[in-house]
C-alpha cells in the first residue's frame, strides 16, 4: 500500500426533507449572498427550487439564480456564472442538481475568485482558492457532491477535460435527500449506476498491491450497486433501494476507494472523447467503454479483472484469462439488464471516426497515460475498435 493523505471535509445531510437545511448550512460557510446553479427545468417544476430559495430567505441569504446547465456542461456557462458571481459580490456557490450542475459550479468557483482565465486551471494551472460551494444532489451518478473534481468541455475544439483537487474545491456541504430521485427516467437511473460502478473500477485497476480493504471496499460497493439496481428500477419510489445508491454514488468518487492505491482513469479519459465529440450521455459511454477496455487487459493485464470476475461475480476457476472473459460478459449482460448499451451502434455511434477519437485522446492526455496499463495511441485505437 502508498503512502496517502486523506481529507474529505465535505458535511453530508443525508435523508428526508434535508434540502430545506440549505439556508442555515449557507449561512454557516459565511455567505450571506450566493449565486445558485441549476439545470434546465425539472428543479424548478418539481418544486425543490422553490424549497431551495425559501430556505435561503429564511437564513437570511440573498442569491442570483443561473439555471439552463446541460449534460457534458461547456465552458460558455461557467463564464457566465463567474461574470455574474463577481457583478453580484457572491460569496458562495450552491449547485442544485447533478454531476453537470455541480461541476459547473466548481468551475465558477474558482475562477469567480481568479483574475485570470478560469480555463487556466483545466490546462495545469493549481488552484489556491475558491469560493465555498454547497450542494442539493438531484442525481446520483458523478459522485461529484463529495470530490474535489470537475469536468468541463471547452466548446472551441470540443477538448472534456477532468480537474483534480485534494480539498479546495470539495463542496463544504452536500444534502442527500433520496425522495429527490423517485422521478429520475430510468435510462437517466441506469446511466448513474454505469457512472459510479466505473468510479470504482478506476481505482480497482491499480498497479499497487497490498490493498485489500480497499479492494473490499470496492467489490462490496459494486456487488451492493448490482443488487440494488434492479429495485430501483422496478421501483422508482423505493426509498431504501434509492437511498443506497444514492449513498453508494457518494463513496464511489470521495476518495475512499483510492486510499493507499495508484488509480487508473483510462476508461473514463476515453469516454470523453465519445461525449465531447458525439454527446452521448457519460455513463451510457462508459458502459461500452468499461467492458472494451477490460477485453483489452485479459491478454495484457489479467490479473485484476479475474480477482474482480472471482470476487465480484463469484466465477470460479484456476485459468486467469477465462474467468476474466466470464465476468466481462457478466458485466455487460448486467449492463443490459439495466437497458445500458454495450456497443458503439447501441450507443447511436454508427461510423465512429477513430482517429478522430485517438487524436484528440492523447492531445488531451499525452503521448502515454495510464495508471493500471500504459495507454499509447496504438493501445487505445485497439481499445476504441473492440467498441462495436
Amino acid at each position: 500500500m502508498n503512502n496517502f493523505n486523506f481529507y474529505a471535509p465535505t458535511r453530508y445531510e443525508f435523508g428526508r426533507g434535508v434540502e430545506n437545511r440549505v439556508g442555515e448550512l449557507t449561512l454557516a460557510l459565511p455567505a450571506s449572498k450566493v449565486l445558485i446553479i441549476c439545470g434546465q427545468g425539472s428543479v424548478v417544476r418539481s418544486g425543490l427550487l422553490d424549497r431551495v430559495s425559501a430556505s435561503l430567505d429564511q437564513a437570511g441569504v440573498r442569491y442570483e439564480i443561473l439555471s439552463g446547465v446541460c449534460p457534458n456542461p461547456t465552458d460558455d456557462m461557467v463564464y457566465r456564472g463567474i461574470e455574474l458571481a463577481k457583478q453580484t459580490c457572491c460569496e458562495g456557490i450552491i449547485a442544485v442538481g447533478g454531476g453537470s450542475v455541480i461541476d459547473t459550479a466548481k468551475a465558477i468557483a474558482a475562477g469567480a475568485v481568479y483574475d485570470g482565465d478560469f480555463w487556466d486551471f483545466f490546462s495545469g494551472k493549481t488552484i489556491e482558492r475558491a469560493l465555498p460551494v454547497g450542494v442539493v444532489l438531484t442525481i446520483p451518478a458523478a459522485g461529484s457532491e463529495g470530490s474535489g473534481n470537475a469536468v468541463i468541455t471547452k466548446r472551441d475544439g470540443l477538448h472534456k477535460i477532468s480537474i483534480r483537487t485534494e480539498h479546495v474545491l470539495r463542496p463544504k456541504f452536500a444534502l442527500l435527500n433520496p425522495e429527490l430521485t423517485f422521478t429520475l427516467p430510468p435510462y437517466q437511473t441506469a446511466a448513474g449506476i454505469v457512472d459510479m460502478m466505473a468510479h470504482i473500477f478506476e481505482r480497482y485497476f491499480s498497479p499497487t498491491e497490498g490493498t485489500e480493504v480497499t479492494d473490499r471496499l470496492c467489490e462490496g460497493l459494486l456487488k451492493a450497486i448490482m443488487n440494488e439496481a434492479p429495485k430501483v428500477l422496478a421501483r422508482p419510489d423505493d426509498y431504501d433501494a434509492r437511498a443506497n445508491i444514492m449513498w453508494a454514488g457518494t463513496l464511489a468518487h470521495n476518495g475512499t476507494c483510492g486510499c493507499g492505491r495508484a488509480e487508473d482513469w483510462v476508461s473514463h479519459r476515453m469516454e470523453h472523447e465519445l461525449s465531447a465529440v458525439y454527446g452521448v450521455t457519460h455513463g451510457a459511454g462508459l458502459a461500452v467503454v468499461n467492458p472494451a477496455w477490460m477485453t483489452y487487459m485479459v491478454d495484457h493485464r489479467v490479473e485484476r479483472v479475474a480477482q474482480m470476475a472471482r470476487r465480484v461475480f463469484d466465477i470460479t476457476g484456476d485459468n486467469d484469462p477465462a474467468v476474466a472473459k466470464e465476468g466481462i460478459s457478466r458485466l455487460r449482460n448486467f449492463y443490459r439488464s439495466i437497458g445500458m448499451p454495450t456497443t458503439l451502434a447501441e450507443l447511436g455511434i454508427e461510423n465512429p471516426d477513430f482517429d478522430l477519437l485517438v487524436k484528440k485522446l492523447h492531445e488531451n492526455m499525452g503521448e502515454v497515460f495510464g495508471g493500471y496499463y500504459p495507454i499509447d495511441a496504438k493501445v487505445s485505437m485497439a481499445i476504441y475498435k473492440l467498441m462495436v
